[in-house]
């Protein structure tokens, strides 16, 4: 009988790289509160996890040269990135609002820390499970 890790572990794994990629994007709107016409962005996570759990396993990019690198944030995440819109724009333009963008973050990481804690407590109990203990 073999194990189905998917079944096993739930959706912590979708949600711990979905909260990595969420705190890539709040760590660029914070990097760029100081750019003028920087427009915030973010993305939201229930819709993205729920549409990870509808569909079926995604679909890797292909690199052509040894030289490309990955970039900051996923591409086919980009089409789920939403604009932020300000409660108090600033006259250049840019939408980031540093204090709600750290509370956003620091949101983000507890969230991350709970997902990465039950991931761990399923292989814990996997483990056990297979020691028989």
């Amino acid at each position: 009988m073999s194990i189905s890790f998917d079944n096993a572990l739930g959706i912590h794994a979708e949600a711990t790289l979905l909260r990595a990629r969420r705190a890539e994007v709040l760590a660029n709107n914070i990097a760029n509160a100081d750019t003028p016409g920087f427009k915030a962005r973010d993305i939201d996570f229930a819709a993205i996890l729920k549409g990870e759990q509808s569909a079926g396993p995604a679909l890797p990019l292909q690199t052509t040269s040894a030289g490309h690198q990955q970039p900051l944030v996923d591409p086919s995440l980009a089409a789920d990135l939403l604009f932020r819109t300000p409660t108090q724009p600033s006259v250049d333009g840019n939408t980031v609002e540093i204090q709600q963008e750290m509370a956003r973050y620091t949101e983000n990481a507890l969230d991350y820390q709970a997902s990465f804690d039950f991931l761990n407590r399923k292989f814990n109990g996997l483990s056990k499970a297979l020691k028989g203990e």
